[in-house]
């Protein structure tokens, strides 16, 4: 009669090794936007802001963005962002200034401009 042969059990826990794939590149990894952002316009990132519409009013230029769940809000040229602030709303686009970091940790300030683009047969 033969003997069934038992795979090998791991003794230990430390011989279950986690490895990373290999194929995968640890340079320029993006990060996971964080869990935790304050609400309000306080947690806003740039990156992820859409564009709506800009409004003329009597006291400066108003900004209406939506952020990826939908939710609306209005920026005024000062306001702070999570990552950064609002420069400069013109009629046709708007400039933040973003602060973030690079695939080094290394601190990164960029301007980025968000345009409103007219659809077809839209008077300028």
């Amino acid at each position: 009669m033969k003997e069934a042969v038992k795979p090998a059990e791991p003794t230990s826990p430390e011989t279950k090794v986690a490895r990373r794939d290999p194929f995968e590149s640890m340079v320029g990894k993006e990060k996971a936007a964080p869990v935790n952002l304050p609400p309000g316009k306080a947690g806003l990132q740039v990156a992820s802001l859409r564009l709506d519409g800009i409004v003329r009013a009597p006291n400066g230029m108003i900004a209406v963005v939506t952020n990826p769940q939908s939710r609306t809000y209005f920026l005024r040229e000062g306001d702070q962002l999570y990552d950064g602030r609002v420069e400069k709303i013109a009629m046709d686009s708007v400039s933040f200034h973003e602060i973030g970091k690079d695939a080094f940790g290394k601190p990164v300030e960029r301007q980025v401009n968000k345009r409103i683009y007219p659809s077809a047969g839209e008077q300028q």
